[in-house]
């Protein structure tokens, strides 16, 4: 069972850039930035600007009884969810809930509604908080949600691990169908990071952009916090032929690691080691990747990093190989953003399309690696790379290849 193929079919997203996967690829490719002013209350916050949620429906489509149990997250996990399984064309009535399950990666948690909990306490001076809060803040509530809203009776679990979420959930996923425990997963991330409560203490780390998000400029000063979800349908290369589903890319491998170190200042030895995992679990070679969505959160310390690991485990190759960051573009969504850059990965295979780093205006010496400034590029593209670094210390690369 350990050796099975698995294939991704359908894609379903939401973030700054767009309310689909289909308009998030357009504003990528177009190199679109989604930071706006924030459209919360901002009380005493000196950060003003985000990655904002624009496109979301006037009518979500979500039943009102599961409405009240659920924060926002779980909402725009459930919307990423629907829209992947309709590209997939799967349906319940015909694939086996008990072989279909989802895991959904968050970075926190349901913070609005933590958020509106104290707010109800320390400012309205309530005795209680809403019914729901605890349902709604569990970090195991988008994967849950997505079980309840399309009906999946498999593997159903949340996953966190700070920014690397996502990535481990897709690993998680894998897992289940290579070791025959489900033939289908609905993977991904979901976060909301624009929250009062979590941008103040983002604010104390002083590690937010003032004006933009700027990876591997030479000029950079932070990243930029935002708001998305990304779900996609992961599925047996067997069980998609069976009934006749059309292949986006194949998953060519997934590796993991820890830094062991530090739980916020990153090291090259840590992701470089996730990084040489992935290639091998994939079996593939350095030099037969095209393109690495790097972790690019446009930090000093992580931007110089990460450079510094690709050019360990790619040596010459890592001249040849495309690089960017598109966090420049939908922010970092924490947990929800490398499930956000698989979306640039599947399409760089299938489009031969690289999606840029925008903003970027200075070369840096410590990140010098071709990191497809501010214009996306075509380019013939068999095997993409997606990096995730986290707090915490934690590492999760995803590759996928042509198919």
């Amino acid at each position: 069972m350990g050796n099975r193929r698995v294939v991704i079919t359908g894609m379903g997203g939401i973030c700054a850039l767009g309310g689909n996967a289909a308009d998030i690829w357009t504003s990528m490719k177009e190199g679109r930035s989604g930071c706006r002013p924030l459209v919360i209350e901002k009380r005493d916050l000196k950060t003003n600007i985000g990655c904002n949620i624009v496109d979301y429906p006037e009518d979500d489509g979500i039943e009102k009884r599961q409405g009240m149990t659920m924060s926002f997250i779980s909402r725009i996990a459930v919307i990423a969810a629907r829209e992947a399984m309709q590209q997939a064309g799967i349906s319940m009535d015909t694939t086996d809930p008990r072989r279909t399950g989802s895991v959904v990666g968050v970075g926190t948690f349901g913070t609005d509604a933590l958020d509106e909990a104290y707010s109800d306490i320390f400012l309205e001076k309530k005795k209680r908080t809403h019914l729901f809060t605890v349902p709604k803040v569990m970090p195991s509530g988008p994967a849950s949600h997505v079980s309840i809203s399309l009906g999946l009776q498999g593997p159903v679990f949340g996953v966190s691990s700070a920014c690397a979420s996502g990535n481990h959930a897709f690993a998680s996923a894998i897992d289940q169908i290579r070791l025959g425990r489900a033939d289908v997963m609905f993977a991904g991330g979901a976060e909301l990071a624009l929250v009062y409560g979590p941008l103040k203490a983002w604010e104390a780390l002083r590690v937010l952009a003032r004006s933009e998000c700027r990876p591997f400029s030479a000029d950079r000063d932070g990243l930029m916090l935002g708001d998305g979800a990304a779900i996609l349908v992961l599925e047996s290369y067997e069980h998609a032929k069976a009934r006749g589903a059309e292949i986006l890319a194949e998953i060519a491998g997934a590796g993991l690691s820890a830094d062991a170190s530090d739980i916020v200042n990153p090291t090259v030895e840590g992701p470089a080691n996730a990084m040489r995992n992935c290639l091998e679990d994939a079996g593939i070679s350095a030099d037969q990747v095209g393109y690495i969505n790097a972790h690019g959160t446009a930090t000093q310390a992580n931007d110089k990093t990460e450079t510094r690991a690709i050019r360990d485990v790619f040596g010459a190759a890592a001249d040849k190989v495309a690089v960017s960051s598109t966090k420049s573009m939908h922010g970092h969504c924490l947990g929800a953003s490398s499930a956000i850059e698989l979306i640039s990965c599947v399409n760089a295979v299938r489009e031969g399309v690289i999606a840029p780093t925008i903003n970027y205006t200075t070369p840096d010496p410590d990140c010098d690696l071709d990191i497809t400034p501010n214009e996306a590029r075509e380019r013939n593209v068999d095997v993409a790379m997606s990096n995730a670094f986290a707090f915490g210390g934690t590492n999760a690369v995803v590759a996928v290849k042509k198919i």
